[in-house]
Order: structure tokens, then sequence, then C-alpha cells
């Protein structure tokens, strides 16, 4: 283990979020503030201790994945250390547990929050906790790929830890490269969003945090409101800008090279969309004599569809009302989730493309059983390491949300809750359904059950593996070098 290098990085993280904590200061100041003074005070601690760890560069800057998955596991958790202490010393959020929780969601993009009242919040931490969704969608390690120097395929290691999906490419040769790429279609669909949302009128600040929310597919609401009374324009704005962020972002790229016939024929992408469309076909079906008009059932089944499969989280009605059907199919778009490659979470549709075509290729085994099938994905044959790894997870999942719903049984809620909430964390969605519906939170849970949500929505969002090796003791175990163990013989 390159122990140097892993704090080099997560130094590196540190003066990094110093420096994203001066704008909600400077949101602070412009609407005067003084719980502005928190972020400030956190920003200068942050960003001194970050430089005392990284002030010295490691001679050695090659490492490998699991040095990789270590490093974005702890920067990810330092992070939302760091970023929880002003909403506690500011007294937004009195306690820090629940400081601690809504931070966690705010950077893993989940939405979920301890809040009665956003109402009661200032702006600076209204603004913050959207940003945290901002900084979380795309992933502050990828941010920082695209400016820190890497020796070898240690980019690749970072990346392929943090970024979601069954497997992890290359958009342009370098890595360095991809992730300038990426950044720059994130921020440029983020603005489109905001000059989308002043066009309907939002408010500035509201246009600033909702755009942020919905880039990253967060969901954390600037007012109580939420989109419950927002206009049919903002709704369908937020609705499709919500499904385009659930898109793997190596189809945007195709489309700016102009591959357009590429990134029409990219399955993954045409799979998602046909689901959110039969999906929300069936849902308007379904609540269409809940509404006035079809064409009102028909925006808020496509606005929820969007928002669960793509984990946003965002709520234009309380579907925790709807007819059981209608609740049924939101809670497999939990499980199913967005692409492989964008800012939105769940199991993603790619690997469940792969268990589909590999459940198809047994059963023509047992009935052809000298055929050789190779199964596919994007018109090419998918790895067996690919294909383990996706077996895997499915198995690690199932065996974390089994555990975790166990744990938070013990409070005695009822099992819709639960299953739900475990769902809506480990899934990084937001609400669920009865106590943590989408007029609800989660601030009634005790403190093991905030814990066991706040574990699960750093596994979901990193794809769960890096957060587990954590607690592997040999990941702790620093073994000497064969020159240190000749020295200490001598």
């Amino acid at each position: 283990m390159n122990y140097s290098v892993v704090k080099h990085i997560i130094g590196k993280i540190m003066e990094l979020e110093g420096a994203f904590m001066l704008l909600p200061a400077l949101v602070a100041l412009i609407y005067r503030e003084k719980q502005g003074l928190s972020f400030i005070y956190v920003a200068a601690g942050s960003a001194l201790i970050g430089f005392i760890i990284s002030r010295k560069k490691p001679e050695n800057m090659n490492f490998y994945l699991k040095e990789g998955f270590v490093t974005v596991a702890l920067s990810w958790i330092v992070m939302s250390v760091v970023g929880s202490l002003p909403f506690f010393i500011n007294g937004d959020i009195p306690n820090y547990i629940d400081a601690l929780f809504e931070t966690v969601s705010g950077f893993t993009t989940t939405g979920a929050s301890i809040l009665s009242s956003v109402d009661a919040l200032a702006k600076c931490s209204i603004f913050w906790r959207s940003f945290t969704h901002w900084i979380g969608g795309m992933g502050v390690i990828v941010f920082l790929l695209a400016v820190l120097p890497m020796a070898g395929g240690s980019n690749m290691n970072l990346m392929k830890a943090e970024s979601p999906g069954p497997s992890v490419g290359k958009i342009v040769p370098k890595i360095k490269k991809t992730a300038s790429i990426t950044y720059l279609i994130y921020i440029s669909m983020t603005v489109a969003e905001f000059l989308f949302l002043l066009i309907g009128k939002m408010p500035v600040f509201e246009a600033i945090c909702n755009s942020m929310a919905t880039a990253g597919t967060g969901g954390f609401a600037v007012n109580d409101a939420g989109f419950f009374t927002q206009t049919p324009y903002i709704q369908w704005v937020v609705t499709v800008f919500m499904i385009l962020f659930g898109v793997n972002f190596y189809v945007y790229y195709l489309m700016t090279i102009k591959r357009f016939s590429d990134a029409a024929k990219h399955e993954e992408a045409r799979t998602y969309l046909i689901i959110i469309f039969v999906a929300a076909g069936i849902i308007a079906w379904d609540i269409h004599s809940l509404f006035d008009t079809v064409g009102e059932a028909i925006r808020h089944s496509f606005f929820q569809v969007g928002s669960i499969i793509t984990t946003t989280g965002f709520a234009s009605a309380d579907f925790n009302a709807w007819p059981v059907t209608s609740q049924t199919i939101l809670v497999m778009l939990m499980f199913i989730g967005a692409c492989a490659g964008s800012t939105g979470g769940g199991i993603k549709v790619s690997r469940f493309i792969i268990l589909i075509k590999t459940f198809f290729k047994e059963i023509t085994s047992y009935l052809h059983p000298r055929s050789v099938k190779k199964i596919k994905l994007e018109g090419k044959p998918v790895e067996h390491e690919v294909l383990r790894s996706t077996n895997v997870y499915i198995i690690t999942f199932i065996v974390l949300f089994t555990g975790s719903m166990l744990l938070i049984s013990l409070e005695g809620n009822d099992l819709i809750t639960n299953f739900t909430a475990v769902a809506a964390t480990i899934n990084n969605i937001g609400p669920g359904l009865e106590l943590v519906g989408p007029t609800a939170n989660f601030g009634h849970f005790n403190v093991l059950s905030k814990l066991v949500f706040i574990f699960d929505m750093l596994a979901g969002r990193l794809e769960l593996f890096p957060i587990l090796l954590l607690f592997c003791p040999s990941i702790w175990i620093r073994r000497r070098s064969k020159r240190e163990q000749h020295n200490m013989e001598a």
C-alpha cells in the first residue's frame, strides 16, 4: 500500500473542499447571513490541514487498484465529515449525526433528508446542500484527475473506484483529457438547464440550486413546497434534464464529435429510454383518475419515473398515495437506476442487460448444450471479468441490503418503510414510501438506523467495494520492504 500517495490525494481533496466552501460563504455575504462565517472557518481549517498533509509530493506517485479504492473511500468520508461541520457550527442542523447524514446524502446525490423544514435554513446552507449534489454527481476525484498529474495507470485506478458502472473505459486515450471532457459536458448541461429555468421565470437562486441538484441527480428541495407547486413548464424542463443526466456521458461525447449514428445505437441508452417510456405510460394510465386531465397525469408520471430511475428523488406529487401498481413500478425503478457513466445511481441499466442476457444464455445452453454463445453489449463481447464482477456486485448488494434491513428493523417500523428506506439510500434515490415518502423525511429514525443509512449511501454511490475494502485488516497492515527487513536484522 502506497500510504504516502493516499495521504497526498486526501490532502488535495481537503484543499479543494475548502475552496468549494467559499461559494456558500459568498452566498451568505450576498444575503447578509451570519451563518456564512461557519463556512469561512471550516474552509480555512480544511485548506490548511490539506496543505500540511499534501505539501510534500510523494516520490512514487504510482499506485494500483487497491490504493485507488481506499483513496476514493477515505476521500468521500473526509469530504462528508468536513462538509457537515458548517451545518453543525452555524446551528442550522444542531445534531452532528443529522448534519453528517444530510451531508453524506448530498455528496452521494441521494437527497434523503432529516429536515422537517428546508425554509428554516439559511440561504448559504441551502446552496451548500445543492452544491454537494453537483460536486458528488460527477465525482470530486474525477475533477481532481483533470488537474492533478498521476503516473502510469494510477488515473484509471482512481476513476474505476469512483465512476459508476460494471466497467469503466476511457473516452479518449488520456484519462486526464477524459475527465476534462466529461466535466465540460457536465457544466454545459447544467448551464443549459439553468437558462431554461430562468425562461420559466424561476428565481435565480432557485434556478441555480435546482440545476445543480438535477445535474447531480440529487434531489434536495430548495424549499418546503419542492416541485409540487411549480408550473407545468418547469416540471417538464426538470423532467427532461433528469432523464438526460441519467444517460451515459459517452453518448454525449459521440454527439459532440458528430458520430450521431453510434450515439443512436447505444444499447444501454436505448434500453434506458424504453424503460422510462413504458413505465411512464403504464403509470399514467394507472393514475389518470387522480388528476383533472390526462395531460396532467402524463406529466406527473414522466416526472416521477424520470426522478426515480435517475435516482434524483424530486417529487411533483405524493406518489405515496398512488395505486399499488404505480408504487410497485417506482420501487422496481429504484433498483434499476440510470445508465453507467452517468450521474445517476442504482444498480445500473447495463448490469441488468448483462444479467438478462446471461439468463437467456443459460436457458439456451440447456436446450443446446453444444452451442457456444458470447454475451454482447454495445455490439462487443462482454469480458469474463465484467460478467464475474457483475455477479459478485449483485450478490454483495443483496447481502448489504438484507443486513441493513435487519439492523433498522430493530427500531420497530413497518416493513414497507424499512424496505423502501434501505432501497432509497443504498440506491441513492432519496424518498421511499410510507414514513419516508415524498412528503416525509428520515429525521424520526434513531442514531443506529441513521448510521446504517449513512453507510448505505456511501456504499451505493461508490459501487460497494471501495467502502467494504476499508474493513479488510490487511489494508491497514504495512508490510516492510526487503531493505527495511535487512536494516532491522542488522
